[in-house]
C-alpha cells in the first residue's frame, strides 16, 4: 500500500534556537515514512531560514521567507498553498507540541481514514501540562466560545489546537483567511471534512525563545470567531435569533403590563404568564426564520415545541430570580427587573436551543 507523502508547515518568526532540534526529532519520528517540512519564515534576524537550509538535504527540510507578509496565520495558509503532499501537517517550531505527536496523527489518518487528525489536549490523555489557572481559564473559555458560535467546533474537544494533519481534499477550493492562531478552526468550518478524530497528547514548555501570546491574539480570536459566523452564516443566525427575541421581549413586558395594571395580577403571576406566551411566539419564529435549516429530519413541530420549552425552563428560572430578586431586595421597577432577566436568560435560551432544540 502507498503511502500518501506528508508535508508539515511549520511558521516561524526567530526559532533558530528551536529549528535544529525540530527537524531532528521530526525526521526521526516519521523515519520511514514519505514527509518534508515546509518552514515558512517571516525574514526571521536571528537566522531561522539560514539554519533550514543548511539542514534542508539531512532532514527533507525547505524554507520560504516572506518579506513582504507577517504573522501566524497568513503563514500556514502560504504554506498550505505551496504544499505538495497530500497529507498536510501543521505544527509549531517552539517544540511545545512534541514531534513524536506527528507519526501518532500519520498513523491516525491511514488507519481511519479521518479527514482531519487532531492533536488534542482534552481527550483522554491529553494535557495542557503546567499551565496557570488563568491560562486554563482562558484556553477553556476559548473553547467555549467556539462551541457556542460555531457549531461546526461542538463534536471536537480541542477545536483550538495547533497541532493538527488533514487531507489535501478538505481545502481544495476553500478560501481561508484566518486571523490570529487558530487556523484548525478555518479548517474545521469552511473545509470539506466528514470525519474527525483526535489523539490525546501533552502540550510541552517551549525550549528556547519567547512566547508570542498577547493580548493582541486574545483579540484576535474574537475577530476570527466574528469572520467565521459572518462566512458560515452563523453571524446572520445570532441576528435572527436576537431580533425574534426582541420582539418576544415586546410581547413579553406588554403583557406582563397589561396583566398587572388593568387585569390587576400579581406581577410574578403576570409574568410568568407573560413569559410563556413569549415562549411561544419567540418558537414560532425561530422555527419559520432562524433554525429553518436545520430541523432534525423526522422532528415534529410539537416534539421542537416541547423542546423549546424544556430549553426555556432554565431561562425562565434564571428570569424569575432576577425579576424578585431586583424588585423585592434592589427596589428596581418590575419592567425593568424583568428586562434584566430577558437579557440574563438569551445566552443560555440561544447555546440550548441552538444544540438541541435545532440541532
Amino acid at each position: 500500500m502507498n503511502k500518501p507523502h506528508l508535508t508539515i508547515v511549520v511558521p516561524t518568526f526567530k526559532e533558530a534556537a528551536n529549528v535544529p532540534i525540530l527537524l531532528e526529532q521530526v525526521h526521526s519520528a516519521l523515519k520511514g515514512y514519505p514527509f518534508d517540512v515546509l518552514v515558512i519564515d517571516d525574514n526571521s534576524p536571528d537566522g531561522t531560514a539560514d539554519i533550514v537550509r543548511r539542514f534542508s538535504e539531512q532532514f527533507h527540510a525547505n524554507v520560504i521567507v516572506r518579506t513582504d507578509k507577517r504573522g501566524l496565520a497568513s503563514a500556514v495558509v502560504d504554506g498550505f498553498n505551496a504544499a505538495k503532499g497530500k497529507l498536510i501537517g501543521v505544527m509549531d517550531a517552539d517544540l511545545q507540541h512534541p514531534p513524536e505527536v506527528m507519526s501518532r496523527l500519520v498513523a491516525t489518518v491511514n488507519q481511519t481514514a479521518a479527514d482531519i487528525v487532531i492533536a488534542s489536549r482534552y481527550v483522554p490523555g491529553g494535557s495542557v501540562g503546567n499551565w496557570s489557572f488563568i491560562r486554563k481559564l482562558i484556553s477553556r473559555g476559548a473553547v467555549f466560545l467556539a462551541h457556542l458560535l460555531l457549531p461546526s467546533t461542538r463534536g471536537i474537544k480541542d477545536p483550538m489546537s495547533g497541532c493538527f494533519l488533514f487531507r489535501r481534499e478538505v481545502i481544495s477550493g476553500v478560501g481561508l483567511s484566518p486571523v490570529g492562531y487558530k487556523i484548525l478552526l478555518e479548517v474545521i468550518c469552511l473545509g470539506r471534512s466528514t470525519k474527525t478524530v483526535e489523539v490525546p497528547y501533552v502540550f510541552e514548555n517551549r525550549r528556547a525563545g519567547t512566547t508570542k501570546l498577547s493580548m493582541i491574539t486574545q483579540t484576535d480570536y474574537l475577530r476570527h470567531l466574528v469572520s467565521l459566523m459572518r462566512r458560515t452564516g452563523e453571524l446572520r443566525r445570532m441576528l435572527k435569533f436576537i431580533g425574534v427575541g426582541l420582539s418576544g421581549s415586546v410581547v413579553n413586558l406588554s403583557l406582563i403590563a397589561l396583566l398587572r395594571e388593568a387585569v390587576g395580577f400579581n406581577y410574578l403571576l403576570a409574568g410568568a404568564i407573560a413569559f410563556e406566551i413569549s415562549v411561544i411566539w419567540n418558537f414560532m419564529l425561530n422555527d419559520r426564520f432562524t433554525f429553518s435549516d436545520r430541523k432534525r429530519d423526522g422532528s415534529k413541530f410539537i416534539s421542537r415545541l416541547w423542546r423549546f420549552n424544556t430549553t426555556s425552563l432554565g431561562g425562565f428560572i434564571i428570569y424569575v430570580c432576577l425579576l424578585a430578586a431586583l424588585t423585592e431586595l434592589i427596589g428596581l421597577h418590575y419592567i425593568l427587573s424583568a428586562a434584566v432577566g430577558i437579557i440574563a436568560a438569551f445566552g443560555w435560551n440561544f447555546f440550548i436551543n441552538s444544540t438541541w432544540t435545532w440541532k
